[in-house]
């Protein structure tokens, strides 16, 4: 097969082509609480429980492996913020401990609680677009298998 400069078709490797997954869409599609599919269906049944499928396209979202990620990143964007705000007020105002532990606590739990959501939902578009835990297809199953043991060793 010879490709020319006049072709408009684009070089698939694998030999099929296959539907484009944006990243940045399909991460902002689940950061909004929707379907990075389609982003017109639900992604979450309850605060950070996803949907099993979604009732718009009906792509499956039960395979999703967000686990621990999202929390991760809530900790350190939340952490970032509050510290640098409790310095910065610190620096400004003279108050005691117990002022600044009024002041940010509430704070934290508030903005932690709602990042949780859409990270997570981020999270889940980030692994649809990537092809990631069943999102392209096939089984997810490690690629490092181990070889047998030598029984002579």
């Amino acid at each position: 097969m010879q490709m020319t400069a006049m072709d408009k078709e684009t070089l698939h490797l694998g030999g099929h082509a296959t539907e484009e997954r944006p990243v940045g869409r399909s991460m902002r599609r689940g950061f909004l609480g929707t379907c990075p599919a389609c982003g017109s269906g639900k992604l979450f049944r309850s605060y950070v429980k996803a949907v099993d499928a979604c009732a718009a396209c009906g792509e499956r979202m039960d395979h999703q492996r967000a686990d621990d990620f999202p929390p991760y990143i809530v900790v350190t964007i939340v952490g970032h913020l509050v510290l640098a705000g409790y310095m910065m007020t610190d620096m400004i105002l003279p108050l005691n401990s117990w002022q600044h532990l009024a002041i940010w606590t509430p704070i934290t739990l508030i903005s932690s609680l709602a990042l949780l959501q859409p990270i997570k939902g981020a999270v889940i578009g980030l692994q649809w677009a990537l092809r990631m835990h069943g999102f392209g297809g096939q089984e997810d199953a490690p690629e490092d298998v181990l070889p047998a043991r030598d029984p002579s060793a």
